[in-house]
């Protein structure tokens, strides 16, 4: 295998985990909500358009989606300091927290499939967890400003 075709089926792999794991909790909370949350913990407040685009969906879509969040009580709006014509918006407690929970109970559905790991293969987990972290963590010159961490 290449580097791209490991790349690749670390990819896929994650993607595969994330959704075995939603389908396991049976939680009903629509995927975009949890990747809001976890995009304004990275980010902190942000323009609604901004956050529309971080999130790869339609200005209107985000604005459909905050709106729900916050009757959820999940993030809160506010006037934007250096433009009142706009509005930033920013995780609550209570957001962060629904978000926390939810990451352990992916944690607590996708344990059971690892159950068989031995300490060599949890090792590797951990470099490779370690790894990725690092990566994302630190932007790369071709990414574009608005979406590095």
């Amino acid at each position: 295998m290449t580097a791209s075709d490991d790349l690749e089926a670390i990819i896929v792999a994650a993607h595969a985990l994330t959704r075995i794991a939603a389908l396991d909790t049976r939680n009903e909370a629509p995927s975009a909500q949890w990747r809001t949350l976890a995009i304004l913990r990275e980010h902190g407040a942000l323009r609604i358009g901004d956050l529309a685009r971080l999130s790869r969906i339609t200005q209107p879509g985000a604005t459909r989606l905050v709106r729900t969040m916050t009757e959820a009580g999940l993030v809160e709006r506010a006037a934007d300091a250096d433009d009142s014509r706009a509005v930033r918006v920013a995780a609550t407690a209570a957001g962060d927290e629904a978000y926390l929970a939810w990451r352990r109970q992916l944690t607590g559905a996708l344990l059971p499939r690892f159950a068989d790991l031995d300490d060599g293969d949890w090792d590797a987990l951990r470099r490779t967890a370690r790894l990725l972290t690092d990566r994302v963590a630190s932007p790369h010159p071709s990414t574009p400003k608005e979406i590095a961490p």
